[in-house]
């Protein structure tokens, strides 16, 4: 599955804070089909949205 990054957010954030998750709700809200992955060597949450596939047909 590919997939399009939005937004990167370090995972080192305060306690209680969760700024990728609501990054993620607000675009959810928008109608952006949004989820949060963590990226285990970048130490970061990533905020993205599967790539849709293009129509290539002539």
């Amino acid at each position: 599955m590919h997939r399009t990054v939005l937004e990167q957010f370090p995972a080192g954030g305060p306690r209680g804070s969760r700024p990728a998750e609501e990054f993620a709700a607000a675009r959810r809200g928008e109608g952006v089909p949004a989820e949060v992955v963590m990226d285990l060597e970048r130490d970061a949450f990533l905020v993205v949205v599967p790539q849709q596939p293009t129509d290539r047909t002539p």
